[in-house]
């Protein structure tokens, strides 16, 4: 096979082996449930997959259900549960309609109730019941997702806009136990982070939340400040909490592929949080250092970059990854850089990534492409898309945040 088969194949395996399905049967397996009503909520972008796997486990068992996922990732009907598809990154009317129902069905439940929550990444756009108004909520988020706010800090501000984040649903469906199955996407597994972490005590504090508002210059009105000098519970005793899986799983099942097809793997870390860009230029320097190594070899490092959107192009972070790694690889025939996301898309493309090699840079420059001047204007699903380095994988069923490799033949 070439690099892009390589990257190709590696993409697809990695991500076979961090779908919840099994998972989830495997934290629900033989487990016993109060006497009283069984619910089951199910919110994120692995939201449908999680589900599914639960209701072959609980099936009828089940009195009722709601799923919340992204608009496209519902894969059909799941028995009795009722289906909803809701906007992301960004929440929309769906997300607040949908909501609206799981709060309206989790009313007034009694002690020996049980809620059976199904969260993964992308629950804070789908699950959102705005503290300030609808409107506002969409432009503050808006405005956290240009900044370049990394993930804890964009949620820190989030749970403090909304009632169902921070802890709150937890706090709405007691005095009925929680049992709740995560699947993370952040870095290091915070669970008051995850989706904002609607059913965990919150560590983070209304000062931190004012002081990222100050850092990024967020536009706010007097409501929205008011809601971010409250604080969130700290202590929330209904609710037993599994984790499913996380980008370590990710990084540790891209080695596995790499080794398949004879390269020598490395996890670089699992902790990846920088500029996209400068994340790019380090991959790229990793290339340059080991080209000459003696055996086929690839570095993985996985977690979850930031973009500083100043432009008016489209594309996400992986896919400015691969291109700002682009020039550094440039006329290296045996080197290719990749980055994907886990859940199959990247920022508000239908790409799950990109690609580059040693020819990018001369594909882009012959069609008078510059890559600098794409990378300032946020465009790098356009100048991907011309040289076929686009990564599509449609709707993965899971969410575990990215993974981005070098290749050295």
């Amino acid at each position: 096979m070439n690099l892009r088969e390589d990257c190709d194949y590696i993409v697809k395996n990695a991500i076979s082996r961090v779908l919840p399905h099994e998972a989830v049967k495997r934290a629900l397996e033989g487990k016993k449930f109060s006497d009283g009503r069984l619910l089951l909520v199910s919110v994120g972008k692995a939201a449908w997959s999680m589900a599914s796997a639960a209701y072959e486990i609980l099936g009828e068992a089940i009195d009722e259900g709601m799923v919340i996922t992204k608009h496209g990732y519902s894969r059909g009907e799941i028995g009795k549960l009722k289906i909803f598809e809701a906007g992301h990154p960004v929440p929309d009317d769906d997300s607040f309609s949908a909501t609206s129902k799981v709060l309206e069905m989790t009313e007034k439940l009694k002690e020996n109730d049980t809620v059976v929550f199904l969260l993964s990444g992308g629950g804070s756009a789908l699950f959102e019941a705005p503290a300030v108004s609808s409107a506002e909520l969409q432009d503050i988020t808006g405005q956290l997702l240009a900044c370049g706010a990394d993930i804890v800090e964009i949620n820190t501000i989030r749970k403090r806009l909304s009632k169902v984040k921070g802890g709150r649903f937890a706090v709405h469906c007691a005095p009925a136990k929680m049992f709740t199955v995560v699947l993370s996407d952040i870095i290091g597994d915070p669970l008051d982070m995850i989706a904002s972490g609607p059913a965990y005590p919150d560590s983070s504090t209304s000062g931190e939340a004012l002081e990222i508002a100050e850092k990024y210059g967020l536009r706010l009105s007097s409501d929205a400040i008011e809601c971010l000098k409250t604080e969130t519970p700290k202590s929330i005793d209904n609710v037993e909490t599994v984790i499913t899986g996380s980008v370590r799983e990710l990084c540790a099942a891209a080695a596995d592929a790499c080794r398949t097809l004879g390269y020598e793997p490395h996890i670089l870390t699992d902790c990846l949080n920088c500029e996209a860009r400068d994340a790019g230029k380090m991959l790229a320097e990793k290339a340059v250092e080991n080209a000459d190594c003696e055996k086929p070899a690839a570095f993985i490092a996985g977690g979850e970059t930031v973009v500083h959107i100043k432009g008016k192009g489209m594309g996400g972070r992986n896919q400015e990854i691969a291109l700002a790694a682009a020039e550094g690889i440039d006329g290296m025939e045996n080197v290719a850089v990749f980055s994907v996301g886990s859940d199959g898309t990247d920022g508000p493309t239908d790409a799950a990534g990109g690609y580059a090699d040693g020819n990018t840079r001369k594909a882009l420059s012959r069609m008078g492409i510059d890559i600098g001047k794409v990378l300032e204007n946020n465009d790098s699903y356009n100048a991907l898309k011309t040289c076929g380095g686009l990564i599509f994988t449609g709707a993965t069923g899971t969410n575990v945040n990215d993974v981005a490799v070098v290749l050295i033949k």
